[in-house]
């Protein structure tokens, strides 16, 4: 039947069912049914065939061919049937008068206006193909063949009319499905009653005339009038959704942003389609079909699948573009979009299209993950890749950093989709891994100043992350030999390090995936290099403040104690005007850095002031090796890291 469906939808004409069941008749009197368009030209001819119709008693009639059609039926003997009445010519002329009766009303849509005459005539309709049944069955040889030949042509009038009737109902709503099937923007996809927005009435009527041609064995013309009016009008949905067909091509011609932007409107489209578009197609199609539920399954089925194929093809040809970065969150979403629509084709298909639909969808889906896990390992090629050789000045952060963390934050924001994704793609993974043998689990930087260990039990995701990250603590490492002046390299390396610690923590998703043990591990690491910049910067000027070497013979020595004071003295001033300019953008950090200079410097310089200030104290030579005071210290290192090369000028004034 599915096939028969098909076939018919490709088919524009109408064919009689009877006509094609006993090819031997051929009477040349039996006219052609009479397309959309012709309207019966002829009714002048029928008026004045049925001009004593109104004569008859049309019950009576009736019951006389219920009388005839059962004795038809149980003939023995095919080869001699009994005499064909006159009531046989009568109802022929009673159905026709009807038609003609709904062909003068001078609305489009005719059927449904006259509650009694509808009925009556969908069950004259009804009698007529009995009894052109019961005809046929007899040899061609027989008597009976005019008779078939004439309700066969009645019976056909009666179709095409139906048929116009069922086309015209269907595209009744056309133009209020414009405006009903997409829901306002903002707005939540619940509204799936708006879509087919026929009324009640409308959908009884239609009821009724595919009940009535089906059950006269015209369900191919019924179910073609219906599959394409409906096509068109899903069609029609989605162009309002801006969603069209785009061939592969045309897909591989775009430029990322109006890709981007088509792919935004496909998604959009697939949404609708699984909350609103498809329950709507599905819930009309069981009202119309509601006496023939096997053929309302098979036409939603058919329907479903050319939209699935329809959104697919986009699909396929977009993961077959090239890759890039970039194009990552929005192949997650598509990914997840895909998913969304598998429930609604479970829900609304039968169950073996649903089967069939649902593993095209999954691999569709799969071939879109596929792609976002080559994607997001191809990140390792681009930080080793990044091999600048002009230092960040100030020792800022590097851009290469904030790049990569801030694309694990937006990545990690898909971290379910990412999870099941690179479970499931774990050859991929290992494929891209073989050209890393430089990235191991167990990784030491360049530095020799920590191990980083991965848990057994992290997803391939979390490992991936975690090999990301180090990857660019590597490239750090090598970009911080950049820096001549040690403890730069150690502010570089703590901004950046202390930023990749901001992102990690700030994410949920990514703190989870990485575990607090890995964090904590990168922390220390982090305070580590405060230690050794301390040490390399802070150690030296100490050295100045030491009380060792300043006596001779039990005596304070003034000219090692003056060296002293001038020594520190031109140290700092060159560490202030140095490292003034050196930038520290993260607030926290900046204080913690200044509070734990002051907190070594200030009473050290307190301590040996106090100590030895009274050796200098006599005038002009206090002034020349004292030259500054514990307050001056602590004021010139807070301006310490403000990327400011005039801060001291400032303060000092």
């Amino acid at each position: 039947m599915e096939k028969i469906y098909h076939s018919a939808e490709k088919s524009g004409s109408f064919i009689s069912r009877h006509t094609r069941r006993k090819s031997d008749i051929t009477s040349p009197k039996t006219p052609n049914l009479f397309s959309i368009d012709e309207k019966l030209d002829n009714d002048t001819l029928w008026r004045e065939n049925v001009e004593d119709v109104d004569d008859h008693d049309v019950h009576q009639v009736s019951e006389d061919i219920d009388r005839f059609t059962d004795t038809l039926s149980a003939v023995d003997d095919k080869s001699n049937p009994p005499e064909v009445p006159d009531a046989v010519e009568a109802f022929s002329k009673i159905v026709e008068s009807r038609i003609v009766k709904y062909y003068s009303a001078n609305s489009r849509s005719k059927f449904g206006k006259m509650t009694e005459e509808d009925s009556f005539f969908l069950e004259a309709v009804r009698r007529i193909s009995k009894l052109t049944a019961a005809f046929g069955d007899l040899p061609s040889s027989s008597t009976t063949t005019p008779s078939l030949n004439r309700t066969s042509m009645v019976l056909q009038r009666a179709m095409a009319f139906l048929e116009e009737e069922f086309r015209d109902l269907l595209e009744e709503s056309k133009s209020s499905n414009s405006d009903r099937c997409v829901l306002p923007e903002g707005e939540s996809a619940d509204g799936g009653d708006d879509f087919p927005s026929y009324s009640p009435e409308v959908v009884t009527k239609m009821t009724r005339i595919a009940a009535a041609m089906v059950s006269s064995e015209y369900e191919t013309e019924c179910c073609q009038v219906y599959s394409v009016s409906r096509r068109n009008a899903f069609n029609e949905a989605l162009k309002r959704l801006e969603f069209d067909t785009i061939s592969i091509d045309d897909v591989h011609r775009m430029q990322w942003e109006p890709l981007e932007h088509e792919i935004s409107k496909w998604i959009k489209a697939v949404k609708q389609c699984a909350a609103v578009l498809l329950p709507g197609e599905r819930k009309l199609c069981d009202a119309v079909f509601s006496e023939n539920p096997s053929i309302s399954v098979i036409l939603f089925s058919n329907l479903a699948r050319a939209v699935v194929i329809q959104i697919l093809n986009f699909a396929d040809a977009v993961v077959l573009t090239r890759r890039s970065a970039e194009k990552l969150f929005k192949y997650l979403d598509m990914h997840e979009t895909l998913r969304e629509l598998i429930p609604a084709v479970k829900s609304s298909c039968s169950e073996d299209s649903s089967h069939e639909l649902t593993a095209e969808i999954s691999a569709a889906g799969d071939r879109i993950g596929e792609a976002a896990v080559y994607i997001f390992c191809d990140l390792e090629n681009s930080i080793k890749g990044d091999m600048a050789k002009t230092p960040v000045p100030g020792g800022a952060i590097h851009p290469l950093t904030r790049y990569v963390m801030n694309y694990l934050k937006y990545a990690c924001e898909y971290k379910d989709t990412l999870e099941q994704i690179f479970q499931k793609h774990k050859a991929v993974i290992r494929s891209t891994s073989s050209a890393k043998s430089n990235v191991s689990d167990e990784r030491e930087s360049p530095n020799n100043h920590r191990t980083m260990k991965k848990s057994s039990s992290a997803s391939p995701f979390a490992i991936q992350l975690m090999t990301v990250t180090e990857l660019l603590d590597e490239n750090l490492d090598s970009k911080s030999i950049l820096y001549k002046d040690h403890s730069l390299r150690y502010i570089f390396l703590m901004n950046n390090g202390r930023y990749i610690l901001q992102k990690i923590k700030g994410s949920n998703e990514i703190l989870q995936l990485v575990g607090d043990t890995w964090y904590r591990m990168r922390s220390t690491v982090v305070r580590q290099y405060h230690k050794n910049y301390q040490r390399e910067t802070w150690g030296k000027l100490l050295q100045c403040l030491a009380h060792e070497g300043l006596q001779v013979n039990g005596k304070v020595y003034k000219p090692i104690l003056k060296d002293r004071f001038k020594s520190f003295n031109l140290m700092f001033d060159d560490i202030h005007k140095t490292q003034s300019t050196w930038v520290v953008s993260d607030e926290q950090l900046q204080s913690e850095l200044r509070v734990s200079v002051s907190a070594v410097v200030i009473p050290a310089y307190r301590s040996f002031l106090g100590r030895f200030k009274q050796y200098l104290e006599s005038g002009k030579q206090a002034e020349k090796y004292i030259k500054y005071q514990p307050e001056d210290i602590e004021t010139l290192i807070e301006g310490l890291f403000d990327g400011n090369p005039t801060s001291m000028g400032r303060r000092r004034t």
